[in-house]
């Protein structure tokens, strides 16, 4: 945590909880804020803090609403060169406020993906190395700029072709899953299913490039194999 972290967070929490006393907040630093009602909000307020500290520009500020369990708003902000990602449910998607959408890519053959290392999961970086190695393979490149809310949001406006990554928190991914869902892409775990947000690992892409993915990645993890090496 850095001050730069807990100020951008304060700053976030005291406008949510000053306009909607009554909802939840779960933020990085400070944790679950419980509250009645439906309404729950995720406030990541600098992924990318390593390089944020180091001097380089890859960093974002991302937020996300849900209600009843369904995330239905999103933002993801680049402060530094004002790139702005947003998104509601059934509303579409925007990057500085223009349309955008996930890659027409074909498959995962000459595609330019993104991912993130298992930093939270260092059992799991064996496995998550043999995905990596073929992936790798079938692509055309696969960066690691470290920051995932921004990484999805590039994925939904179609500059990566997609994303995977493991163990991954709630509010790494509650945003920029938004995003790429009303960009017109898809998301899943390493299974296959919905559960990312429970699990932590995520694969996004068009339908196409993610069914690639999903079948390379089975063949070296599924979530059951994940939790047995990397329990959350």
């Amino acid at each position: 945590m850095t001050r730069a972290d807990k100020e951008s967070e304060a700053a976030i929490l005291e406008l949510l909880m000053g306009r909607f006393p009554d909802h939840a907040v779960l933020a990085e630093e400070s944790g679950l804020s419980e509250a009645g009602g439906d309404y729950r909000w995720f406030v990541d307020p600098l992924d990318g803090t390593s390089n944020f500290l180091q001097g380089l520009p890859y960093f974002c500020v991302s937020i996300a609403c849900q209600h009843r369990g369904v995330t239905v708003a999103s933002v993801v902000l680049e402060p530094l060169r004002g790139e702005r990602f947003t998104a509601t449910r059934s509303g579409g998607a925007f990057w500085n406020g223009r349309p955008m959408s996930i890659s027409k890519r074909p498959g995962v053959d000459g595609a330019f993906l993104a991912t993130g290392y298992p930093f939270r999961a260092k059992a799991a970086l064996d496995v998550y190395l043999d995905v990596f190695r073929d992936l790798l393979l079938a692509a055309r490149g696969v960066r690691r700029c470290g920051a995932a809310a921004l990484d999805l949001a590039y994925t939904a406006a179609g500059v990566y072709d997609g994303f995977f990554e493991f163990r991954l928190s709630p509010w790494d991914i509650a945003a920029g899953s938004l995003l790429v869902e009303e960009a017109g892409g898809v998301l899943s775990d390493l299974d296959g299913a919905d559960r990312w947000l429970e699990g932590g690992s995520v694969l996004a892409a068009n339908a196409e490039v993610h069914g690639d993915i999903l079948e390379i990645v089975s063949r070296h993890v599924s979530e059951a194999s994940l939790r047995a090496l990397s329990p959350r």
